[in-house]
């Protein structure tokens, strides 16, 4: 009998730590026509919502993530509310289907704020790739200019997409990429053959 009081105790504390689905907001497709973005003095993009019904809702800071970033990264923006939490998305409030479907003064602020949040410098020149116990150190020249990385297990962090691209992530989730792998120095492309 005791351990059926303990278990209900359990079950209405994490009831509590669980949202209702009811407290969950619903994402609206937004459109030129129900969503003004603007850009605040402070560089933050707030956004004024206007519902079906004709009421307005201001949001004063939203952030925008790219559901697809690397085949579709102009496609399928998530907008979002900004979480308190650190390193968790806020709910979301709707989806841009097509980033094109805006003026190019609200594109220009999406891509402010995607190319920050998916800064993905490409790689020009690899100087050096040297194995280390289980780790592999990437001495490399980027965009972004000289960096040293680190991938654990580079071929589950080194992926080549259908048309040749290849993306790197290293240890910290920083992201690399190399557009065109045969068009390297030579040097370079021997460095990196092995993982493709």
């Amino acid at each position: 009998m005791e351990n059926l009081k303990t278990e209900k105790k359990k079950d209405e504390l994490l009831d509590d730590d669980i949202p209702a689905l009811d407290d969950r907001r619903e994402s609206v497709p937004l459109t030129q026509d129900n969503a003004v973005f603007t850009k605040s003095a402070g560089g933050l993009i707030s956004l004024d919502l206007t519902h079906e019904d004709g009421e307005h809702e201001l949001f004063e800071r939203v952030a925008v993530f790219r559901a697809f970033p690397i085949t579709a990264p102009d496609e399928f923006l998530s907008v979002r509310e900004v979480s308190v939490i650190k390193n968790e998305r806020g709910q979301e409030i709707g989806m841009i289907r097509y980033m094109s479907d805006f003026d190019e003064s609200t594109q220009h602020l999406f891509l402010e704020e995607l190319d920050r949040r998916y800064f993905t410098p490409e790689i020009k020149k690899i100087n050096s790739v040297k194995e280390k116990f289980g780790y592999s150190y990437w001495d490399c020249d980027t965009t972004a200019g000289h960096t040293v990385f680190v991938l654990n297990n580079p071929f589950s962090n080194i992926r080549t997409l259908i048309d040749g691209r290849v993306f790197i992530n290293d240890i910290d989730g920083n992201c690399f990429s190399v557009p065109e792998p045969k068009k390297l120095d030579p040097a370079s492309y021997r460095k990196i053959e092995i993982y493709l």
